[in-house]
This record gives structure tokens, sequence and C-alpha cells, in this order.
């Protein structure tokens, strides 16, 4: 069985959604305060969901000369720093957990913006012939169980010694559009496990009730990203068939073409039914989003609902 021990982030996205913030720091560094209290850069609370669900090794995909950046923030603080956090002995721990972090490392670049599935083959290098997890750099997901999201996908693939594995969730038709699709056949229905029979990036409701309806499913509702997958190598190979006969939708390389290239080639392509909600942070109402979610599941969770009961009844006031 091949143990999952490498995770790839996606970082190399411009930002657009996010201007004018996004011109002075990386939308995966904009802070938010996190389920324990701190406050780190999106792109930490990521990579922290990969390293407690097993992860070792982390390879970020940024636009060039961006490196620095990264390296300049995981890292220990000097001894100058130390004098200025002289009695705040967590600050010392979080530092040497930045640090930590930094040794897990690698980076690669895509110097052009030629779509999501051309940004994932950059990691080519990094991930060789291992499985590894692919997290979304502006996606921060909070599980609804135990088992962190990555989690939960990491057993399925490495229980069942599957070629890929997909997280999904249960989503209305009228929201397809935002979303790559997958029809299932029941593996274990009960526990969300499926077989992938067919994907699409973001059908319409037409192309969904035609080819894309799994069984058990209540009408009207399908199998959607959930922003997570779990890919042996074989998926550069999908990616590099597309790039090299330039098979482009929108003028990109898509992910999902290259999901639904894979899928052809086995039978062990599967998804799950992810236990949690995910948050989009690249834009402007789902970081904010975002920071509610991380506040009503963290340690501040009491004086977080205290200040929305307070701010609601002066706004019912006013």
């Amino acid at each position: 069985m091949a143990k999952v021990r490498k995770a790839v982030i996606t970082a190399a996205g411009r930002g657009t959604r996010m201007y004018p913030a996004s011109a002075a720091v990386q939308k995966e560094m904009f802070p938010l305060v996190d389920r324990d209290g701190l406050t780190k850069p999106v792109v930490q609370i990521i990579g922290e969901e990969a390293i407690d669900s097993g992860i070792e090794e982390i390879c970020i995909i940024t636009q060039p000369g961006e490196e620095p950046y990264y390296r300049d923030y995981f890292r220990r603080l000097d001894d100058s720093m130390v004098k200025a956090f002289r009695g705040k002995d967590w600050a010392i721990l979080e530092s040497e957990k930045l640090a930590a972090f930094g040794e897990r490392l690698h980076f690669a670049e895509q110097h052009s913006p030629e779509g999501f599935g051309h940004a994932v083959y950059q990691a080519k290098k990094f991930v060789g012939d291992e499985p590894f997890l692919l997290l979304l750099g502006d996606h921060i997901y909070i599980s609804d169980v135990k088992d962190r999201c990555a989690r939960q996908l990491i057993k399925v693939y490495e229980q069942y010694m599957l070629d890929s594995v997909t997280g999904v969730q249960p989503t209305l038709e009228r929201l397809l559009h935002l979303f790559g699709t997958i029809k299932g056949h029941p593996i274990d229905a009960g526990k969300g496990v499926y077989k992938a029979e067919h994907i699409i990036e973001k059908p319409s409701i037409d192309t969904a009730r035609e080819k894309l309806v799994t069984p058990g499913l209540p009408a009207g509702n399908y199998l959607a990203h959930f922003g997570m997958h779990v890919f042996g190598p074989g998926i550069f190979s999908s990616l590099e068939y597309l790039i090299k006969n330039d098979l482009r939708e929108k003028g990109e390389i898509q992910l999902t073409a290259a999901q639904e290239h894979l899928r052809q080639q086995t039978d062990k392509y599967w998804c799950v039914v992810t236990q949690g909600q995910r948050y989009d942070t690249g834009i402007p109402y789902g970081l904010m989003e975002t920071q509610l979610a991380l506040a009503l599941n963290g340690v501040h969770r009491t004086e977080i609902c205290e200040a929305i009961a307070r701010i609601l009844t002066q706004q019912v006031k006013n």
C-alpha cells in the first residue's frame, strides 16, 4: 500500500478578485484568526490541514519569484525578535512551529497562467512516483467529524488501494455551474464511497440530468467537487496528454479534463463524500464567511456568538 506523505497546494493565481489587497500581498498570505485563536495566513491554515492528516512534505505552486516571500515567513524568530517577544512563551513556541513547517516546504513555479491543471503539472518532479494530496491554495476546510477532511480522503485512498480519490459533496443542480461534477456508482453509499463513472467541469443542468445522475441521491442533487483530491502519479500522464495535444477548455488546461482522462484508464478512480465544509477565501464574501466559520468553530466561539447577537440587535434597532 502506497502511503500518502506528500501534498501539493496551488497558489499561483493572480488574486484579481481580491484587488487591491492582492496587489500588496499574495491572497494565500491574507491573515485569518484560526480555530486555536492564533492569527495565520491562509496557506498556513491549509498546510496544517495537510500536516495534521499525516503529510510530511508540501509543494506550493507559485508565480515566479514568490518563493522568498514564503521562506521569509516560515522561519523562526531571529535574535532581535526573540528579545521583543520576551515573556511571551507562546510566540516562541509558534516560531519553532513555523520553522518546522518551513522545513517541509518545496516550491514549483507556474511561469504562465494556463489553468489549474497546468499549475498542478508543475509539481510532477516533486511528486515523483508517489501519491499526493492536492489542496486549493484559497480553500479552507472545516471537518464535521474527528478526522480532518484531508485525512478522510487519505484513509479511503489507502484502505482501498486506489489510483485516485476525489472529495465530493451532494450539491443542488442550480450550483453546478461552480463545480466539477462526478457521476458515482455506489460502492458503500452508507459511507459515501462511490466509483467515479463520469467527470465534467461545471456542467449545465441539462448535461447533469443527462449524464451525471448518481443513484441514491435525492432528485436534483449531484456529487460536486469538494476542493481536494488524492492522486496517484498517473494524473501527470493525463495532464501531459492534454498539454501535448493542446486540449484546452476556455483557453486553459483543466484538471477536470485530466481527471476524466485518467478515469477512463482505471477502475480505481473513486470519490468520497467528505464530512465537512469548504470555504473559498479567494473572493471577498468568501473571506468574510471563512473568518466567521473559523470563529464559530474555535476557542472564541462564545465571544463571537455574543458579538453577533449584539450586532444583530443593533441592526434591528436601526
